[in-house]
């Protein structure tokens, strides 16, 4: 069998965002995606990721990767290229366990968004073509460079960048014209071990690429690029995942099931020196309920609650509730509410943000988080919401519906 070995690099002292190899993506660490699609791999044969840090090599070796060896601090620097990175790990794991893949193949975590069989793709393509050094990942680039130019200055003349022979003005043609050109993510690379050891390069001289659909084109840079891709994932795009694979919304919905404490409200009470509790919920979250009716969706609230609040707040919003259900219970009850209904289980949504909601996940055909749910219920969830629990999180979710049902039509 050909040794190939999935390397995986993951420093500690990111600066841009701190400690993001391990920063929560989606409900999971980010370096957990990396490890996931080399687990996915049929071809892959072994697992490693090289860092400098204690608490990563912990995360990693948690999902699955071998952390063989600390990576020396000078090879974890902002200004450390690759190459010396991946010739530390193939001589450490030469000179102490003798090991030489034939193979290695890099998985940035910056790159956590891959589609199943993404690896094996590319480690396939280099095994059918002997003349390869290296395998890369690109796409289809959005922007020309064609049609840009190199700047010297604001006092002296643009020069174009790049010529076309037989195009006298590449910068002014249509771009249909033009050649076709591809940008390298940061997904993959299968490179040859004789690429790094003999030619002393993570690419070498000749480079097959394995075209990946842009759907997939994703490089987390800061927190904004972070949040913009979570939801990429939440979209339903088909990728491999750390967990369970996520359901997109049903294409037909009858129900949508609501959490009370931390979904209708924001799971915040006030309590007066009698005892008495008050809770914060949004009215927006109503906004959208007798629409919803009128298209064929019901909305219930089942709750574990059981103050009377829940019944008032329902009143208010023209919906069913259930409250005061056991913490243990909820499931049961909600497959009672659901043959009573004679609804479907697959034709519900469920919404919550906390571990009593799990039973009532695994019911539903499809499970939806608040923004600010507890971390299991993210990493269970099909969909996670932009808006927190009693901050818009009802009414983002039934506009979502009708948008479904808007398309349907």
């Amino acid at each position: 069998m050909t040794k190939i070995l999935a390397l995986i690099p993951a420093r500690g002292g990111s600066k841009g965002i701190p400690r993001k190899n391990i920063r929560n993506f989606a409900g999971y660490p980010l370096i957990a995606w990396s490890i996931a699609a080399a687990k996915q791999s049929n071809l892959v044969t072994r697992i490693i990721v090289s860092t400098d840090d204690d608490e990563i090599a912990a995360v990693a070796r948690e999902w699955g990767a071998e952390t063989p060896f600390i990576r020396p601090a000078e090879l974890a620097q902002d200004k450390t290229t690759d190459l010396p990175v991946f010739e530390h790990a193939l001589k450490w794991l030469e000179d102490v366990e003798a090991y030489r893949p034939e193979i290695i193949v890099q998985l940035r975590p910056t790159s956590p968004i891959r589609p199943a069989g993404m690896v094996d793709s590319a480690v396939q393509t280099l095994l059918d073509h002997p003349d390869a050094d290296c395998v890369r990942g690109v796409v289809s680039a959005g922007q020309n460079p064609f049609k840009m130019w190199r700047f010297a200055g604001d006092e002296k003349p643009l020069t174009p960048l790049l010529t076309v022979e037989g195009i006298a003005e590449p910068y002014n043609a249509p771009r249909q014209i033009l050649p076709p050109v591809y940008w390298q993510t940061g997904h993959i690379d299968a490179i040859r071990i004789a690429t790094i050891s003999e030619k002393k390069s993570l690419t070498g001289d000749v480079i097959y690429p394995l075209v990946i659909d842009p759907k997939y084109t994703v490089d987390i840079d800061n927190l904004s690029d972070w949040a913009k891709y979570e939801a990429v994932i939440y979209s339903g795009l088909e990728v491999v995942s750390p967990g369970k694979a996520r359901r997109t919304m049903p294409e037909i919905v009858k129900m949508i099931i609501c959490d009370f404490d931390g979904v209708v409200t924001d799971n915040l009470v006030l309590t007066d020196e009698n005892g008495k509790e008050t809770v914060s919920a949004s009215r927006s979250d109503s906004m959208h309920i007798k629409t919803l009716r009128e298209k064929g969706v019901e909305v219930m609230i089942l709750s574990s609650e059981p103050n009377p609040v829940v019944k008032a707040r329902a009143k208010k919003m023209g919906v069913e509730a259930i409250h005061g259900v056991g913490m243990q219970d909820k499931g049961r009850v909600m497959r009672e509410v659901l043959e009573q209904k004679k609804v479907r289980a697959e034709d519900v949504i469920y919404i919550g943000n906390d571990l009593n909601d799990l039973p009532c996940f695994e019911i539903a055909g499809w499970s939806v988080a608040v923004a600010d749910a507890y971390p299991e219920v993210i990493r269970a969830a099909d969909c996670v919401l932009t808006k927190p629990g009693g901050r818009g999180a009802v009414r983002e979710l039934c506009e979502m519906v009708l948008k479904r049902i808007e398309n349907r039509e």
